[in-house]
């Protein structure tokens, strides 16, 4: 049946999500791609627009293709949250009723002691803060007393900041570790940096720790009927580790695409296969930290690998699937996540009809089709509610057909 390729591209949301105005204040104004492109006056990917890119939202630069040989549309999102766990979940078939917990107003007294009990002394910070911010402002103090720099976001996050060199890489990851075991939070990360006082950075030695989901998703239908499964990016930490998994823990876009590269050269196009990658400097870099100028220039560094890299490698009955798993519109007010709808793109020879898919019920359509296009069936009792109407949906867009077509 082929090879599948899902791509996302992390916080390039597609406009604002119908609840947008209840996740923040400036959510309803938030489409990441459209905003970006209106702000550095145009995006320039060729190869992205030629595939219908320009059809999904309108994007300064990248014209509508109505022909184009793909399928296009936006997903809405019906998890609670507007992060990455709750996007990817999603889009795998778990379910996010209710938001996992947040700190609006601090880190709380009981996880501030948990730090203290492992380290015998207390983080400092312990309030919402922008990374950069919490490493410039605290970082100074850190160093000098061995305090780790605790704060948290918009998301249902724990952060731990801490000097590489000063308080260690492997003693930052034990403690990480420590929490994950004693809070709700949905991610614990370790976020070590290194330098000296005016010029700290942090490395690339990051870490999550994700709550586990507690119901079956998508990945795991195809593991258990022995899909092979490569996982690359930060999508390594946010499911289990199955029996069919290859782990690439990549750090960046670049290592990200060419991860993606040796999966084309290594698989066999005649055999069913499924890669899954989180594209992650688009958020972590440019969206967090108001950049719409790198930002875009991110995405023209993605647009021009897949002209030379990716397109040239699909054969067969090959499908790659773009999408988002929220919004991180650098363009307005703020630094946290934007509820929006996550873009639809998918091309490649095994597509063999073309159009507007609209605009789907639910980010679990990209799992769903993936699975199907794979052979695999994927049922979940605790998500038949999401599962059933995306399938509905599914059908009356064609996109079913499309991916089935093969």
């Amino acid at each position: 049946m082929g090879r599948v390729l899902l791509i996302v591209l992390d916080g390039c949301g597609a406009g604002a999500a119908p609840d947008a105005a209840k996740y923040g204040p400036y959510d309803a104004l938030s489409n990441t791609l459209g905003n970006v492109a209106s702000a550095v006056g145009g995006l320039k990917v060729p190869n992205l627009q030629s595939l219908g890119f320009g059809n999904i939202t309108p994007m300064v630069g990248v014209a509508p293709r109505p022909a184009a040989p793909a399928v296009w549309g936006r997903l809405t999102e019906r998890n609670a949250g507007k992060d990455t766990v709750a996007g990817h979940w999603e889009m795998m078939g778990i379910p996010l009723v209710e938001p996992l917990p947040t700190y609006p107003d601090g880190i709380p007294a009981a996880i501030q002691n948990l730090v203290k009990s492992f380290l015998g002394q207390p983080g400092m910070c312990n309030q919402p803060m922008s990374g950069t911010d919490a490493i410039r402002v605290f970082g100074g103090e850190h160093c000098a007393t061995g305090a780790p720099i605790v704060y948290t976001s918009a998301d249902s996050v724990l952060q731990v900041a801490a000097h590489e060199e000063v308080f260690g890489l492997e003693r930052l990851y034990a403690l990480c570790v420590f929490l994950r075991e004693h809070v709700t939070t949905c991610r614990v990360i370790a976020r070590p940096f290194v330098g000296k006082p005016g010029s700290y950075i942090r490395s690339n030695n990051r870490r999550d720790w994700t709550r586990q989901p507690g119901t079956e998703s998508v990945l795991d239908a195809l593991s258990a009927a022995d899909v092979p499964i490569m996982l690359v990016g930060r999508t390594t930490e946010l499911f289990p580790s199955r029996k069919t998994f290859t782990l690439t823990p990549t750090t960046n876009n670049q290592e990200h695409m060419d991860a993606v590269s040796a999966w084309l050269n290594q698989t066999a196009p005649v055999d069913d296969n499924l890669c899954f990658a989180n594209f992650e400097d688009f958020d972590m870099l440019y969206g967090h930290r108001n950049d719409p100028v790198g930002f875009a220039k991110a995405l023209e560094a993605v647009d021009e690998w897949i002209g030379a890299e990716l397109l040239p490698k699909l054969v067969g009955d090959d499908i790659v699937i773009l999408t988002a798993d929220h919004g991180n519109d650098p363009t307005i007010p703020g630094t946290d996540h934007s509820r929006e709808y996550a873009p639809l793109l998918c091309f490649g020879p095994g597509v063999t009809a073309y159009g507007d898919a609209g605009v789907l019920s639910t980010y679990a359509a990209v799992g769903v089709n993936a699975a199907a296009k794979l052979g695999v069936s994927f049922s979940s009792d605790a998500y038949r509610f999401l599962q059933q109407n995306c399938e509905r949906l599914i059908n009356a867009s064609g996109v079913t057909q499309v991916l089935d077509s093969c």
